[in-house]
């Protein structure tokens, strides 16, 4: 009884923590029109690429950064996974070709890209090795 408790609560837990990642633009620029948000897209390869990793587990994971972001951001992936076992479905894979050819050209990843609710780039930026506090920071300063 002890033990179904213990992964119950941890279950909860890491649901309360988990960030509300979109994977459909216009669904987050509808939100963030709403909302009067901006949105933060991401360009992964969340199986292959060692930045896009640690960028994952050490600032989107991070309290900092849950936090920031339910009050001032729409959150977006476009994940570009090249594990079988971790491909996406083809109207999605296709959904973030397009994103991509729309907003990172240069193919770069990660890529964090800074919109508003229309959808106009402010602003983008690669990985970093900071605090999460400090890369919250540096995304706010590329509305700038």
């Amino acid at each position: 009884m002890k033990k179904i408790l213990t992964v119950l609560t941890l279950f909860i837990v890491s649901l309360s923590f988990s960030q509300d990642w979109k994977y459909n633009f216009d669904e987050a620029k509808e939100i963030a029109k709403k909302e009067n948000k901006d949105i933060v897209l991401i360009f992964s390869g969340s199986d292959w690429c060692a930045p896009c990793i640690k960028l994952d587990k050490n600032i989107w994971q991070s309290n900092a950064f849950q936090n920031e972001s339910k009050e001032k951001w729409v959150l977006v992936k476009a994940n570009f996974p090249r594990k079988k076992a971790n491909q996406l479905s083809d109207e999605q894979t296709e959904h973030n070709r397009n994103l991509a050819e729309k907003y990172n050209i240069e193919g770069s990843f990660p890529l964090v890209v800074l919109l508003d609710s229309n959808g106009k780039v402010l602003g983008k930026m690669g990985f970093k090795n900071v605090s999460p506090e400090e890369y919250i920071k540096m995304i706010h300063a590329l509305k700038k």
